[in-house]
């Protein structure tokens, strides 16, 4: 259990915790997991730039579908490689996919909405 006094970077080791004492995987764990990984160019996370579309979690494995802002991204091989090595890095996670998808195509409005009005979008 959490309180106010709970640092908001504590999230991700707290869902750790959880996911260690408990063994189980859920989307949320995986979404954490997935936030730590930055869009170079725009530092931002693939979570909140809505580049991931799909979490599938069956038991120890996790299946992810993500997509990039465009199919020239320099930085497509950079956030599929981390965003593996984030997955993997989950207790419980045996195995861990990322696939790429271009459908639908990327676009700003699958960003988070309180990113996209702090972008100013």
């Amino acid at each position: 259990m959490t309180d106010d006094t709970t640092p908001v970077d504590a999230a991700p080791d707290v869902a750790a915790a959880l996911s260690a004492a408990t063994g189980l995987v859920t989307e949320d764990l995986v979404k954490l997991a997935l936030r730590r990984v930055k869009d170079p160019e725009l530092n931002l996370n693939i979570v909140d730039l809505g580049l991931i579309y799909d979490i599938r979690v069956e038991g120890t494995t996790v299946s992810v579908d993500m997509s990039l802002t465009t199919p020239a991204c320099p930085s497509g091989p950079e956030l599929l490689d981390d965003a593996t090595k984030q997955l993997q890095s989950i207790a419980g996670v045996t195995e861990a996919q990322v696939h790429i998808v271009w459908s639908p195509p990327w676009t700003p409005d699958r960003i988070e909405p309180r990113v996209r009005t702090y972008l100013g979008f």
